[in-house]
């Protein structure tokens, strides 16, 4: 269809690497299980920003393009934001799926338009990380299987995951929604690990980040957007992931920003803070439901000394930038 090496990068492929999530939240949102639609969503966004891009930043620091501090950060920013106005009266009503889907929709028409303002370089860049199918499987029909077999074979997966899942919650008694935020969040999530760490050690760093941008805006605009269409009543969200699930995922998305901001990298450093704050997050789900006056201590040590050091070094961080940037205006200025 001529769409651009770009277009394809920051949209066909973060969107085909969150078909898991649409998958298995459309089977939960239908067959009732809507805290594991929220859960898997939520789980799945802060996943991949903590887990993935730390991960990734760890195999090489990765880079950030201009493009993405400009448009498509600040846009998942206003994507989680929008997310969590509408999950304030506890649930996500079929209009404001509506209005979630709708913005999917303008954003890619203006990432088409923008496309054709591409630089060579950046065309030749995707263009030799996504190469066109060559021989018997560049035939049109062929792909078409490929893509209605996908289909079927994703609706089987999703069934049988969002099956697994509720069965493992009732005989252990964990509830839904720690499971979607857990299990089924990283195992929906494999293909964006897989497809940004392979992408940080071929090199191809900025595709890394676009992936995980990519994809944070296709669960929160299409995902749950059609999942909340698809169902009768709306998608439900539960007091307990309003309180602490959803506000979590607008804290990470937010953090996004000056750690993007930053010499337009994410640095090894970096990657590990997030990795840690993902575990951290883990082991605050575990102590919720298995040892409640455990899960309450950790969180203040979390918000008395860890977060406070985390803001103060992302302050310097962001100072030491911008004292860098004065200095090479000034340098720029006296030539």
């Amino acid at each position: 269809m001529r769409i651009s090496p770009l277009v394809i990068g920051l949209t066909v492929v973060a969107f085909g690497t969150s078909a898991p999530e649409l998958g298995v939240s459309l089977q939960a949102a239908m067959s009732g299980a809507s805290d594991v639609a929220v859960g898997n969503v939520v789980g799945s966004n802060i996943c991949n920003v903590l887990l993935i891009l730390g991960a990734s930043a760890l195999v090489a620091p990765l880079l950030v393009s201009s493009q993405l501090i400009r448009l498509d950060v600040p846009l998942m920013v206003f994507a989680t934001l929008l997310l969590w106005a509408f999950c304030l009266d506890g649930s996500i009503a079929r209009w404001e799926g509506g209005v979630l889907f709708t913005s999917l929709v303008i954003y890619i028409v203006f990432s088409l338009r923008q496309s054709r303002k591409e630089s060579q370089k950046i065309v030749d860049e995707f263009a030799a990380e996504l190469p066109k199918p060559s021989g018997w499987s560049s035939r049109v029909f062929v792909q078409i299987g490929l893509i209605v077999a996908g289909l079927i074979l994703l609706g089987l997966g999703a069934k049988w995951l969002v099956g697994g899942a509720v069965s493992v919650a009732h005989i252990f008694g964990i509830s839904e929604l720690i499971i979607g935020l857990t299990i089924v969040a990283i195992g929906t999530s494999l293909p964006e690990l897989v497809t940004s760490a392979v992408a940080s050690y071929r090199g191809e760093r900025d595709i890394a980040v676009g992936n995980v941008v990519g994809s944070n805006l296709f669960n929160i605009l299409c995902v749950l957007g059609i999942s909340s269409i698809v169902s009768p009543a709306g998608v439900p969200v539960t007091a307990a992931a309003l309180a602490f699930d959803v506000p979590v995922m607008v804290a990470v998305s937010l953090v996004c920003l000056p750690i993007f901001f930053t010499g337009n990298s994410i640095t090894r450093f970096e990657g590990g803070m997030l990795l840690f704050y993902y575990t951290c997050y883990l082991t605050l789900l575990v102590l919720a439901e298995t040892h409640p006056e455990w899960n309450q201590r950790f969180a203040m040590i979390l918000a008395t000394v860890v977060i406070p050091f985390t803001l103060l070094t992302i302050g310097y961080s962001v100072y030491s930038s911008w004292k860098a940037m004065s200095a090479k205006r000034d340098v720029a200025t006296s030539d």
